[in-house]
């Protein structure tokens, strides 16, 4: 089924805007889904329309034109995507020095439980640090006074 003519109209003007680097409705890669954005038609009816993507693969063969904005657009994107990858490496730098202390302490957190365990069933009292007798003043040696 061809499309209408005033889809082809449509899709004819949107093909010239893209190729001359002037769009209106997309940015300006020339790709069959930016003309059917550009035309404002769906792409099946792009997909539908065979003599007018012949023209589009006959002329859309060149260099990828781009505006100023477009250019502009791209390296910020660029620079902050690889701002990013920097950020998540440093990210996971900083993980791996959490992780190894993290390790540690669990694997003595369950060391300690072991261990009370197994004074606990030796009758011996496990009091916490804060509950225990603090040393005293050494007594004096003898021939100290």
């Amino acid at each position: 089924m061809p499309v209408s003519a005033a889809s082809a109209d449509e899709l004819r003007a949107a093909m010239a805007r893209l190729l001359a680097g002037e769009p209106v409705h997309t940015d300006s890669a020339l790709t069959k889904e930016n003309l059917a954005r550009e035309a404002q038609v769906s792409r099946a009816t792009v997909h539908r329309a065979e003599d007018i993507l012949a023209e589009w693969d006959a002329r859309g063969a060149r260099p990828v034109l781009r505006t100023p904005g477009g250019v502009q657009r791209d390296e910020t994107i660029a620079e902050l995507r690889r701002k990013l990858r920097e950020a998540r490496e440093q990210a996971a730098q900083i993980q791996g020095k959490l992780d190894a202390p993290a390790t540690v302490t669990t694997n003595l957190y369950a060391e300690n439980l072991t261990l009370k365990k197994r004074l606990g069933h030796k009758g011996i009292a496990v009091l916490p640090a804060s509950e225990r007798e603090q040393p005293g003043p050494h007594p004096p040696r003898p021939g100290e006074v």
